[in-house]
């Protein structure tokens, strides 16, 4: 069973198998984002971005830039350091509007 799985995920070891599968969870919170995001949008009845939109970007970001420093993907590790950087910078700007809001 494990050589079948180990062969379908194209891994020859237990240390690469879990890299997948944290790669896979990563793509996953990753791909969740935009559900979140067409779910607010439909429920609003217009465009919007929720705040878990950006939590998501971060969680999976992270997951996925550390799966392509352990796979050493340049592509990979470039794409996901700038994604990163536009998502915390998002999360920064919305919690300084709620603070200037709120004081």
């Amino acid at each position: 069973m494990a050589e079948q799985v180990f062969r379908f995920l194209a891994v020859d070891n237990w240390m690469e198998f879990w890299w997948v599968v944290i790669g896979l969870a990563g793509q996953l919170m990753f791909t969740a984002r935009f559900l979140v995001q067409w779910i607010a949008s439909e429920r609003a009845g217009r465009s919007v971005v929720p705040l878990s939109f950006w939590y998501l970007s971060v969680g999976g970001g992270i997951i996925l830039f550390f799966y392509a420093l352990y796979r050493r993907d340049p592509v990979f590790i470039l794409g996901q350091s700038m994604g990163l950087f536009v998502y915390v910078r998002n999360l920064w700007l919305i919690h300084a509007e709620r603070r200037r809001q709120a004081g």
